[in-house]
């Protein structure tokens, strides 16, 4: 499986940072605008091959990208095994692929719910600064709640990763 990480409008450092603590060792990248959803697409294109199955992990802004080029990468034969969504406040989730929302506060969870709430979601609790969700997922403490009415208590890192191996991904 490969893993796109697509940034939001942020230093490239944070992106860094956000691999590292995941444990992710060769991530791809998308370069440039999160917004300009062709650029993506052409970067998946020269990045992998459409028979491997991609896996987006975004935030903020870069969920616009990935959510836009999914379906468009899936229409050129492509195969999207997930889509993590780090604060994509505003967002809607909509896919035939599962989706699961990460948020820096219960506020933006909620609010975010509106919009598709995905498979499951995580919040921190308590809150942090939108953007240490990136730049330290595994400080973000908070909920993940796979549905409604059940929750428990991790780390952004330790779903990320946890979701990461059941789609196949071997972090070690």
């Amino acid at each position: 499986m490969t893993i796109c990480l697509c940034p939001g409008i942020h230093a490239p450092q944070l992106t860094r940072e956000f691999a590292a603590a995941i444990g992710l060792s060769a991530p791809k990248v998308a370069p440039g605008s999160p917004f300009a959803i062709a650029d993506l697409l052409s970067f998946l294109d020269g990045a992998i091959a459409s028979t491997e199955p991609l896996t987006f992990i975004a935030f903020s802004a870069g969920v616009v990208g990935a959510i836009g080029a999914a379906p468009l990468w899936q229409q050129r034969g492509g195969i999207v095994r997930s889509l993590l969504a780090f604060d994509g406040w505003g967002v809607p989730l909509a896919g035939t692929y599962p989706q699961h929302r990460f948020s820096h506060d219960r506020f933006t969870a909620w609010s975010s719910t509106l919009l598709g709430a995905g498979d499951d979601l995580f919040f921190c609790d308590p809150p942090v600064p939108h953007l240490d969700l990136w730049r330290s997922p595994h400080t973000a403490r908070g909920w993940h709640v796979p549905r409604p009415g059940w929750h428990h208590r991790t780390t952004a890192a330790d779903l990320t990763r946890s979701l990461l191996a059941r789609y196949g991904e071997n972090l070690n």
